[in-house]
Order: C-alpha cells, then structure tokens, then sequence
C-alpha cells in the first residue's frame, strides 16, 4: 500500500505490529486519529505510554496491577484461602467476568513447554509453593487450559504440593453446552465420559 506521507506510513506501520490489525485497519484507526483534535490523540497516546511505563504486577499473585498488590488481592471480602491457579492475566479476567468466582489467582506466566523452552524454573511455581507453605492456602484450583502442556504443567504442580496439607481441585471439562457430539474432538469426549456424573446430579443442576 503506497501512502502520500511518510508520517502517514509509519503510523500505519506502528498498529499493524498490534495482534490481529491488518494493514487496512491499521490505515482506518490512523485516519481516524487524524480527524481527532490533537489534545485528544496525545491524550491517547499519554494514556498507552503510561499504562506501559507505570503498570505493576502483584507481588502476591503476579497479576496486573496499579499498586503493590492487585485489586482482588487487596479486596478483603474475597476468599484468600482460595487460589485459582491460571495461565495468563487473560484467564483472569476471563474467570472475574463470570461474577461467580470470589477467591484469589496465582498467575504462572505460561505452562510447561520444553518445546518452547519453557521450564518450571521460569514460570512462578516456587512463588506458589511458598504461599502455600504460609498456612494461609486451603485450595487450589487448577484452571489451566486442557492442552498437553495443561496437563504437565498440573501433574507438576500437583506433585510439587502433595507434602502439604492443601486440597487440590482442577475445573470440570467436557462437551460443551449445546454442542453435537460428532464435532467434538476425541480428548474432550474422553474426558466427558471418564469424569461422567451420575445422571441424578445432572437433572439437579439443570433445574437450578
């Protein structure tokens, strides 16, 4: 795509480093900027350029923050003594959007990938372990995604906080809702049936 200005080219060039944004979105989002008043672009960029220079991560749990700990660890009326163990910052707010989840998280920053050159080591396992060696850990909920790399980073983990007095729960995965069977994949209609519940409980919760 052949631009009239170099500004214009470079501006584009910018957002199309961004995930997902094409080289014609990245042109429509710059015209748009250019129809903006200038006090509200560099209001715009004030706000990126501050985000990515003054954002914090949560000494407890590693999540985003604007202050020491994050706003769920710092929330008095959430369950401390419940850890929901994720991925990524993204899990998070994907769980807190459900509004039914009111303990806390522990962000490991990836999953065990020897492919990629991800180790124990370099994710925050040991800051998990020393949680829960406070005392202060009842559970963990392992709610990592259901990929090989899930499932060793859990049985990992899982061994790594066998010796300590700590129930260790994992999310319920199956088929989803409203789905037909024929397109699920084989590994999640292996898990639907191994971890089946009795069909009593199904009809409890489905009137609920």
């Amino acid at each position: 795509m052949n631009f009239t200005s170099k500004l214009i080219s470079d501006a584009v060039a910018e957002f199309t480093r961004l995930p997902g944004i094409g080289e014609k979105t990245a042109l429509r989002l710059v015209l748009h900027l250019l129809k903006q008043d200038k006090e509200k672009v560099n209001h715009f960029g004030h706000t990126i350029s501050k985000m990515r220079n003054d954002i914090r991560f949560c000494e407890q749990c590693h999540n985003v923050s604007d202050d020491a700990l994050c706003a769920i660890c710092g929330n008095v009326h959430r369950d401390a003594s419940t850890v929901c163990l994720v991925e990524s910052i993204r899990d998070v707010i994907a769980i807190e959007n459900t509004n039914v989840y009111r303990g806390v998280y522990h962000v490991l920053g990836g999953v065990i990938s020897p492919i990629d050159g991800i180790g124990p080591d370099q994710l925050q396992i040991q800051s998990l372990i020393d949680r829960v060696k406070s005392g202060a850990v009842k559970e963990i909920i392992m709610a990592l995604s259901p990929t090989i790399e899930g499932d060793t980073t859990i049985f990992y983990v899982s061994k790594k906080l066998k010796d300590y007095p700590v129930h260790v729960s994992s999310i319920a995965r199956g088929v989803a809702f409203g789905g037909e069977l024929e397109y699920t994949d084989e590994l999640t209609l292996a898990r639907s049936i191994a971890t089946r519940l009795p069909y009593e409980n199904v009809l409890v919760k489905g009137s609920n």
